[in-house]
């Protein structure tokens, strides 16, 4: 298989681009795919966060700096997922050479399956060079107009560097009436949403425990929408994992334990 780079995109911070890559990057290394993730988002960098490398001394900043190799930027995630953070200082930052990303990307293509590239959000210099270097962009976006006209300014932005998006990833979703749904979204942006991930309390509790929600609570509403866009992406079927109904007692119980 040839190695697939895709790009995870937004129009503006918040909509949960991130956490998008770290879970769409280890449910595809739980279906055996040899996946590596990598935190372009070089000025607030949260990828590295989330999975508790915030500490770690080399990071993709001096890497593009000409400081340090990539291979010494590599870190062990879950399941055998790779994960290349960015710095947290503004030092690192304003070293960084953000053109060197390309290089980046070809020295870290043997013997992947896939590579996803969290891009910052917005429009600036730094944005668009991950656009540049991905063979599919996906956009993240939330049922809202103002996510959604952002969203529109980075396909537009997608497309003048000869690139295409592949779709939307419709986040934080709580299908109210009143909310956006993927029809909207199809004919204010002009692609298809490939999947929804919904509103999930379990997202922000994983979050603090710094463990991706598709391994803390594997069988949350957001755990399996991220597992099925990971199937759609692969080209694998997805089997919903069987959810325990819990019982009165097992009610009870929990109810004592919180108090």
């Amino acid at each position: 298989m040839t190695v697939q780079v895709y790009t995870i995109a937004s129009g503006k911070g918040g909509t949960g681009k991130t956490t998008t890559t770290l879970n769409l990057g280890t449910s595809l290394a739980m279906l055996g795919k040899k996946t590596i993730i990598i935190d372009a988002d070089l000025g607030m960098a949260n990828l590295g966060i989330l999975l508790g490398l915030e500490q770690s001394k080399i990071t993709l900043h001096e890497v593009l700096s000409g400081e340090a190799e990539v291979k010494d930027a590599i870190y062990d995630g879950p399941y055998g997922l790779k994960v290349v953070p960015s710095g947290l200082s503004l030092k690192g930052f304003q070293k960084s050479n953000p053109d060197k990303l390309k290089q980046v990307i070809s020295a870290l293509t043997d013997g992947m399956d896939y590579i996803l590239i969290d891009a910052p959000a917005g429009i600036s210099r730094d944005s668009i060079i991950p656009l540049a270097v991905a063979d599919r962009v996906l956009l993240v976006v939330n049922p809202e107009l103002s996510s959604l006209a952002d969203a529109l300014k980075i396909k537009t932005l997608t497309e003048l560097v000869g690139k295409t998006v592949d779709g939307a990833i419709l986040n934080r979703t709580e299908n109210e009436k009143t909310e956006i749904n993927s029809g909207k979204v199809k004919e204010l942006l002009g692609m298809d949403v490939i999947e929804m991930i919904p509103e999930d309390a379990n997202v922000r509790r994983a979050a603090a425990f710094k463990t991706p929600v598709v391994i803390r609570t594997p069988k949350s509403p957001a755990s399996i929408a991220f597992k099925k866009l990971a199937a759609k992406i692969a080209g694998e079927k997805f089997v919903e994992p069987e959810v325990k109904k819990e019982s009165f007692v097992e009610r009870i119980v929990r109810a004592f334990r919180r108090k």
